[in-house]
């Protein structure tokens, strides 16, 4: 039984594993977006969005705890100019799954991993702008008070008929 087994050993020894990580984290950071099947997605997604988070913070340090990881300028690089300015505001949640369906020789179960605010056709055009607030309704009293500054106020003309009568 495996309870309370938390990581996927991805039928590797840790090296491997560690290897087969680092390879397509640095893939993922360098094209956006790579294909894969569910499970390597699953652990890739743990593996990481905490290294994501850490570039938010550019310091030699978090730069070598990154490349430690990595074990890859480039992706490094790519990591800490292109990826982190453009998630700075984002929170977590900083990779998608996107299931494909069933490869045809093993009928293992694909998908496509990418990073969120990199897939310029599931934002709509917008080219990662934030998300604007929600908007409220405002209290009475101002509206009341803009309703009033917004009439117009009387011309010349008005002003001088209404002190003559």
């Amino acid at each position: 039984m495996r309870h309370l087994r938390v990581i996927n050993h991805l039928g590797r020894k840790s090296a491997d594993r560690k290897a087969l990580m680092a390879n397509m984290a640095s893939s993922l950071i360098l094209h956006k977006r790579i294909s894969t099947t569910k499970a390597k997605a699953r652990a890739l997604k743990s593996y990481i969005e905490p290294l994501i988070t850490k570039s938010k913070e550019d310091s030699t340090h978090s730069r070598r705890v990154v490349f430690s990881y990595l074990e890859n300028k480039d992706a490094v690089s790519e990591l800490f100019r292109e990826v982190a300015p453009k998630i700075a505001s984002r929170p977590g949640g900083y990779t998608r799954i996107l299931k494909m369906g069933n490869r045809l020789g093993d009928a293992a179960e694909m998908c496509i991993i990418e990073l969120v605010d990199f897939n310029e056709n599931m934002l709509g055009g917008e080219a990662g702008k934030a998300k604007a607030t929600r908007r409220r309704r405002a209290p009475k009293k101002k509206v009341a008070e803009a309703a009033a500054a917004t009439e117009a106020p009387k011309t010349v003309a008005e002003t001088a008929t209404d002190s003559q009568e």
